[in-house]
């Protein structure tokens, strides 16, 4: 259970669709020339195309090889939108009363009575304990196969809030450009995230075009169960690897084993994955996604409850790093608004 209460913090205090955002890409591609097209013109979008073909130059000083053009992506307020809360928790607010009917015992405790009444306000009265008992309720005690198909089943049906729409609808169009861009350009893409890996591989190949196996997140611990002949993996009630602010740089080395020349994040969380791209000796690309959208999507930085950008702002302009200000670089935000 130790350190449990950071990764619920992280993570969650926070077929359709799928293939019309493949085929919108497809569509992008073949008619139109330019690499990111739902992005304004500007020196954001500038910036991104002249850095790509800089290092995919032979000819350069720059050149960068196939086997270390290496991009890392936050997914939580990066690739997909985070408020009013992380989608992650809205997962197991909707797990918890799909479950009520075999706990009878939650009409009257805490913290999942909150969750049954719809009472937010006493939720957040519960703080990090009541949450944990949340995450353990909703993630674990399950085989990771059972546990991906119950992600694969909300994903595809469950609803945004406020927007109304399904949460696999409310992933960045610019941001699938800039994926669909890089990896044109020969570049290995990875999600390097604070999520929950298997919560993400559920649904981001679909909707990203990332294999499974390009999935960094944060972890339980799992057992492995021979099952009369039939193995499984089960999910432990004890978290093994959080996945966020230094994590990420050392989950990084650890899994891909190499710096990466190209990393994009919009929180101080993913600060440390991007001072670790920083300091690789081939020229490299720090992306920061700064919601400053208040009509389109949500505004907020440095006082937010989730996705604080505080100190990767102030270090991202010190230093030169790119920062993409949602209003005025992108011109439409999501997929489905697209004619």
């Amino acid at each position: 259970m130790k350190n449990i209460s950071l990764f619920i913090i992280i993570i969650l205090f926070v077929s359709c669709t799928q293939n019309e955002t493949k085929e919108t890409l497809n569509n992008v591609a073949v008619e139109n020339s330019d690499p990111l097209p739902s992005w304004n013109e500007g020196t954001t979008k500038t910036a991104i195309i002249d850095y790509v073909n800089d290092v995919t130059n032979s000819e350069s000083p720059n050149f960068i090889e196939i086997k270390n053009r290496i991009a890392t992506f936050d997914n939580d307020g990066n690739l997909w939108s985070e408020q009013p809360a992380y989608f992650q928790l809205f997962f197991a607010m909707d797990r918890i009363k799909e479950l009520a009917a075999e706990h009878p015992e939650w009409q009257n405790e805490q913290p999942y009575k909150a969750v049954l009444d719809n009472d937010m306000e006493e939720l957040a009265k519960q703080g990090e304990h009541g949450l944990v008992k949340l995450v353990i309720a909703t993630h674990t005690g399950s085989t990771t196969n059972e546990f991906y198909a119950i992600v694969k089943e909300w994903i595809s049906n469950a609803k945004h809030p406020t927007k109304n729409v399904a949460y696999n609808k409310m992933v960045f169009q610019p941001m699938l450009e800039l994926l669909q861009y890089l990896r044109a350009n020969n570049f290995k893409t990875y999600i390097v995230s604070g999520g929950g890996v298997d919560f993400m591989r559920a649904f981001v190949t679909e909707i990203y075009g990332i294999p499974e196996e390009q999935i960094i997140g944060s972890r339980f611990k799992t057992k492995y169960d021979y099952n009369n002949g039939n193995p499984v993996i089960n999910r432990l009630p004890e978290l093994e690897f959080n996945n966020d602010k230094a994590g990420k740089a050392i989950n990084i080395q650890k899994i891909i084993g190499k710096k990466p020349v190209f990393s994009s994040g919009n929180s101080d969380g993913d600060l440390q994955m991007m001072q670790y791209a920083a300091s690789n000796k081939l020229k490299s690309f720090m992306l920061y996604v700064h919601h400053t959208d208040s009509v389109r999507e949500w505004a907020y930085d440095r006082t937010s409850h989730i996705g604080r950008l505080d100190k990767g702002l102030d270090e991202a302009n010190e230093k030169g790093w790119t920062v993409i200000d949602m209003e005025k670089d992108w011109k439409i935000i999501y997929p489905f608004e697209m004619k």
